[in-house]
């Protein structure tokens, strides 16, 4: 029997799509916890900057390289059940960071921490495509803004929970990884139930895409442009995320608490603008949103070291906004680039972001260890240049179901 092709435009399942976005808030929040700890480590492990680096490090290059692995083997066969799975050894690695008396157990613990990561997110993002129907850019925005609102949470962490309690308030968050298992489990079940449905009437969902024929040769010459405008947001998102706050304490002589609210309003702007770039995608196009995501920050972030402090506030929450704003339009270029692939794209283009915040925490570090931190936010603020590849990206085609 001939197996039948249907498209991914139907009706929007908005109860899993909300499901699957406050998991990623969950999943993200418990990821978060390990950068909201570093000025508490620093204090009380006397680690230097490099060492916190290499903390990142270890939690972001888990997530990023196994990401794609699980999103080809999840291509050839969705498995439902990996989700709370993955949210588990998440769990593991939170009471492990809780308790952990020497840094290489701390070590240990991200890595838990990091395989929950890469497990959970190319099959979440396989769950929002699923209910999605005709509302792609949508979809995924809610899905992306869960994630980047847990990482909001991060200063929030630190200033009242972290800072306060100490290593052990990470204890906390076990309750947090316990609910989106409960939740996760649900899910699994409609997931593996759309399965068994498409199984039943040999239908197989396919993505949409919103381009024009384009060679292997162009999709390829796209996928590494995108891939650079990954690197750039992303190195550029994990050094306010994780060392501006030292920055603001050297050179303005905040507290810590003080500081990690500055970075909550960078954090909480982002993930408004990952919220309302999908749809403006959806309305406007792909590329239109991603250069726009580009070229605004660039005088921005150059104008950031120079500024004083209530300067400083309004350019972190305007960077926020719009650095944040293609976050979740280039998982859906990627994927509708190879729309064979979704799981293989979500894998790619999320965890080579974890991977960029990976290396970029460990060369931030280093920096800023060897040339003091002051010199390396100079230097850091001319990353966003790199974006301007984005203007040689394919333009898509809007897309006619709405």
């Amino acid at each position: 029997m001939t197996t039948t092709k249907t498209s991914s435009i139907s009706n929007p399942v908005y109860p899993v799509m909300f499901a699957i976005g406050v998991c990623h808030l969950l999943n993200d929040s418990l990821q978060s916890v390990i950068p909201a700890m570093f000025p508490v480590l620093e204090e009380s492990l006397g680690l230097t900057f490099t060492e916190l680096g290499l903390i990142a490090f270890a939690l972001n290059m888990v997530a990023s390289v196994l990401q794609p692995v699980v999103g080809f083997l999840s291509d050839r066969k969705p498995k439902p059940y990996s989700l709370p799975i993955g949210m588990a050894s998440s769990l593991v690695g939170m009471i492990g960071l809780a308790f952990a008396p020497q840094y290489w157990m701390i070590l240990i613990s991200v890595i838990f921490i990091g395989l929950g990561s890469a497990i959970f997110h190319p099959e979440g993002s396989r769950v929002s495509f699923m209910a999605a129907g005709s509302k792609r850019g949508l979809s995924q925005s809610i899905y992306q803004v869960g994630g980047n609102s847990g990482q909001a949470l991060a200063p929030l962490m630190s200033a009242y929970i972290l800072v306060p309690l100490g290593q052990k308030g990470a204890a906390i968050f076990v309750l947090v990884a316990a609910i989106a298992i409960f939740i996760l489990l649900k899910i699994s079940a409609w997931y593996k139930g759309q399965l068994e449905q498409e199984k039943l009437l040999n239908h197989k969902r396919v993505l949409v895409s919103s381009f024009a024929s384009l060679t292997k040769k162009q999709v390829g010459i796209a996928l590494v442009l995108l891939l650079i405008i990954i690197f750039a947001r992303s190195f550029y998102v994990t050094s306010i995320t994780s060392f501006y706050v030292f920055h603001l304490i050297e050179s303005y002589g905040l507290s810590v608490q003080k500081g990690q609210l500055c970075i909550f309003l960078f954090l909480a702007l982002g993930a408004a603008g990952t919220f309302f770039g999908g749809p403006m995608a959806d309305k406007i196009g792909r590329k239109s949103v991603i250069v726009l995501s580009l070229l605004v920050p660039i005088p921005l972030c150059i104008l950031l070291p120079y500024v004083p402090l209530p300067v400083i506030i309004v350019l972190l929450i305007l960077i926020g906004f719009f650095i944040m704003l293609n976050f979740s339009v280039t998982v859906v270029y990627a994927q509708e680039l190879v729309p064979s692939k979704i799981g293989t794209m979500a894998g790619l283009t999320v965890g080579l972001a974890f991977g960029m915040g990976a290396i970029g925490a460990v060369v931030i570090g280093m920096l800023m260890d060897h040339i003091g931190i002051y010199e390396t936010m100079i230097v850091i603020s001319f990353l966003p240049l790199l974006g301007l590849v984005g203007l040689a990206l394919p333009r898509d085609q809007k897309m006619i179901a709405n």
